[in-house]
């Protein structure tokens, strides 16, 4: 368990939320070290009980560990995971099968797998693992996803500076899941808005990760109720939690990619309250 750490993240409501000065706002929603070599890194969330984690496996294979906060044998004892690599290609190893990751690929675990292993890439070649886990009623197979697989779609336009490709990699339409969804969105150069206009969606959580983003830029990630914004300045392979009454949307000072992940009610992707971009404040 040493190489292993994590960090329990209660709910917050909006009222509490337009209380919030930045500390307290970055304490709350945003994860700042997820990638710590030879580490797993993880924050378990009491949003829709969403865990939230970063894995960078340098010198030494680790292996995914039960938590106390889930009373469990193991870690997928109750749970399904979804990995997404976005570093070099890598190797995953669950219930002695061999998953091969190239960058931007997924790989979907279902409840029931007993032991989870990142190999290392050592200094030359390091994948960095990140991953979604939530409570599944059932089992599904497990499955890797790669571009190909995925469902493609191309939204947006440089004229509103969001012209970006989606890529849909564990979602119902690709693969069987109890209730999580994940993907990646890919800004195009001279785009810098995401999920614009924006939306909520009270019958799921989301969490962000942020990341092809150049070391001198950032991100300012929107979060709030449409009408009770905030923001959260964000640097490169960082991750934020989205309540399900906020709105999850973001610009950064150039173009990156950022992986979207959900739980909670439902698989509809579509679901999705829209906010006109006039009713914000």
């Amino acid at each position: 368990m040493k190489n292993q750490s994590y960090k329990i993240q209660h709910a917050v409501s909006p009222r509490e939320f337009k209380q919030m000065d930045t500390d307290e706002l970055r304490e709350s929603f945003l994860m700042e070290n997820l990638f710590v070599e030879d580490q797993i890194n993880m924050n378990y969330t009491h949003y829709d009980r969403m865990i939230v984690g970063g894995v960078l496996p340098v010198g030494k294979d680790l292996n995914l560990e039960t938590i106390d906060p889930l009373k469990s044998e193991y870690f997928l004892e109750r749970r399904e995971l979804g990995i997404i690599n976005i570093g070099a290609t890598g190797e995953i190893i669950a219930d002695g099968v061999t998953y091969t990751l190239e960058n931007k690929e997924a790989l979907y675990l279902g409840k029931g797998t007993k032991s989870v292993t990142f190999k290392s890439g050592g200094e030359t070649n390091q994948p960095i693992f990140y991953f979604n886990s939530a409570p599944a009623h059932t089992t599904y197979p497990s499955k890797k996803i790669s571009e190909a697989d995925a469902e493609k779609v191309i939204i947006g336009s440089l004229t509103t500076s969001n012209h970006r490709k989606i890529r849909k990699l564990i979602v119902n339409s690709v693969v069987q899941t109890c209730q999580l969804q994940m993907g990646l969105t890919e800004l195009k150069e001279g785009s810098v808005w995401n999920t614009f206009p924006a939306h909520t969606h009270d019958r799921r959580m989301e969490a962000y990760l942020y990341f092809d983003l150049p070391e001198d830029q950032m991100v300012c990630h929107f979060i709030g109720e449409p009408q009770q914004t905030r923001h959260i300045w964000m640097k490169n392979n960082q991750a934020v939690l989205s309540p399900p009454w906020s709105i999850h949307s973001g610009a950064g000072t150039s173009n990156y990619t950022f992986v979207w992940g959900m739980a909670g009610e439902n698989l509809d992707y579509g679901d999705m309250d829209i906010v006109k971009p006039s009713d914000l404040k």
